[in-house]
C-alpha cells in the first residue's frame, strides 16, 4: 500500500524510569485479529488479541498513556502493555536498537536516528505520528501570584541567567498590578534528553531573538544550572522551593503559578485549544519518509490566541516487524490511541488536544499499513 503525506491537515485539539504497566490475564502469543478499536467511530469491542507490548520514551505522555493502556487493556484483558517514561531520548534510543516495538517522542528523529530507525524498521520505514498535543506550560512558584505576563525575551533571560529576581524591571513592567518579591529566581532544567527541553528551546531561538543565544537543543545548552530528571523532577523541585521556574508539560501544572506568553500586542495563557491554533497553520516538514507527519511549527507567530511554545508528541513505530505478532499488537494499540474514545481518553487524563478526522484519516492511512 503506498501511502500519501499530505500538507493540509486540520487542527489538533511526566517519573524517571517508572514502567506504565497493567497486568493481563494471560500471556499466549498474539494472534491475527483485526484491531480492537475503529478508529472512525471510536467504538471499542473485545477481542481474542494476546500478548506483551513495551514502550518507552516521552514523560510528558505519562497520564495520556495511563489512560491509553487502561482502555486498550479493558478491550484487550489478554495484552499486557507497558510503557517506561524514561523520556524522549532514551525512548528513542531504545527504538532504534530494537528494544521496544514502538516509542514516544516530543520531537522528531533526528537525521542519524531516522538512519538507525530505518535499518531497525527494514524493510518497512519509520512511522512518526502526531498523538499527543499538548501546550508547554512555564510555571513557578510564587507565593500569592498565580498568573504572570512574560515576553519570549524575558522569558530567555531568565532561563539564560540574566534576568534573577522576579522584581526586575522587565517583568514588573508586564505586571503592574502585580506585587513581585526581592526574592530570586532559579530556574529549574531537565538534566536528561528531552523533547519537551528541545520545544521549548526551539521556541526560545525563534521568538527571543539574540537574547538566547542558543541553538534548539534536546539537551540544555547552559552548565551549573539546577536540574532535575523528567517532567515530574522539575515539577517538584519547582513545587518544593520559593521563587523557581520551569518548563513542563502543561499537563503537570498542577497548583503551581503559569506564565502568559506575549504573542504580538497581547499575553496568551496556555491551552488545548490555543497550542492547536499553532499546529493549525504548521506544514508538513519536507526531506522525510512517507511515514513520517512530522510538523514545522511556527513558533513566532503572530496569531492572535495562539500559544506557541507547544509540543507535538509523536508515536513513532515500523510500517513492518520482523515479528507478525507484535505488529499486529502495534497496530492494534495504536489505531486504539488514534481513535475517537482514545483521544477523548487522553485529553481527560492530561489536558491534551484530541486530533482532527482529517489527522486521523492521515494516521490511519500509515497504521492500517503496519505489517
Amino acid at each position: 500500500m503506498k501511502l500519501h503525506r499530505t500538507s493540509r491537515i486540520a487542527p489538533l485539539a511526566a517519573v524517571g524510569a517508572l514502567a506504565l504497566t497493567l497486568a493481563a490475564c494471560g500471556s499466549d502469543p498474539a494472534t491475527d485479529d483485526a484491531p480492537t478499536t475503529d478508529a472512525e467511530s471510536g467504538t471499542t469491542e473485545e477481542t481474542s488479541l494476546s500478548g506483551q507490548l513495551s514502550g518507552a520514551g516521552a514523560s510528558s505522555q505519562e497520564s495520556a498513556m495511563q489512560a491509553w493502556i487502561a482502555g486498550f487493556q479493558s478491550a484487550n484483558p489478554d495484552v499486557s502493555v507497558a510503557y517506561d517514561p524514561v523520556g524522549s531520548g532514551g525512548g528513542r534510543t531504545q527504538f532504534t536498537e530494537g528494544g521496544v516495538a514502538f516509542a514516544g517522542s516530543d520531537a522528531a528523529l533526528d537525521e542519524e536516528e531516522l538512519a538507525l530507525g530505518a535499518e531497525r524498521c527494514a524493510p518497512g520505514d519509520v512511522a512518526e505520528l502526531p498523538l499527543y498535543i499538548s501546550p508547554i506550560a512555564v510555571v513557578f512558584n510564587l507565593e500569592g501570584v498565580d498568573s504572570l505576563n512574560m515576553s519570549a525575551e524575558t522569558i530567555a533571560q531568565v532561563f539564560n541567567g540574566e534576568i534573577t529576581q522576579w522584581n526586575d524591571p522587565a517583568i514588573a513592567e508586564a505586571n503592574p498590578d502585580v506585587e513581585l518579591p526581592d526574592l530570586a529566581i532559579t530556574p529549574v532544567n531537565r538534566s536528561d534528553e528531552s523533547g519537551t527541553t528541545e520545544n521549548f528551546t526551539e521556541y526560545l531561538a525563534a521568538a527571543a531573538g539574540d537574547a538566547w543565544p542558543h541553538e534548539a537543543s534536546g539537551d540544555w545548552p547552559r552548565t551549573g544550572t539546577q536540574s532535575a530528571q523528567g517532567t515530574s523532577g522539575v515539577v517538584q523541585t519547582v513545587t518544593e522551593a520559593q521563587g523557581a521556574i520551569t518548563y513542563a508539560d502543561a499537563s503537570k501544572a498542577g497548583a503551581l503559578g503559569t506564565v502568559a506568553v506575549q504573542v504580538g500586542e497581547g499575553y496568551v495563557e496556555y491551552s488545548p485549544e490555543a497550542a492547536a491554533a499553532v499546529v493549525d497553520a504548521s506544514p508538513l516538514a519536507e526531506g522525510r519518509g512517507e511515514a513520517s507527519l512530522v510538523r514545522e511549527l511556527e513558533r513566532d507567530t503572530t496569531a492572535e490566541g495562539a500559544y506557541p511554545i507547544v509540543l507535538v508528541s509523536y508515536s513513532v513505530a515500523c510500517t513492518e516487524y520482523e515479528d507478525e505478532a507484535e505488529g499486529e499488537l502495534v497496530k492494534a494499540f495504536l489505531t486504539y490511541v488514534a481513535s475517537e474514545e482514545g483521544q477523548q481518553a487522553a485529553a481527560g487524563a492530561a489536558g491534551s488536544a484530541p486530533i482532527s478526522e482529517e489527522m486521523r484519516g492521515n494516521v490511519m492511512e500509515i497504521v492500517d499499513a503496519i505489517a
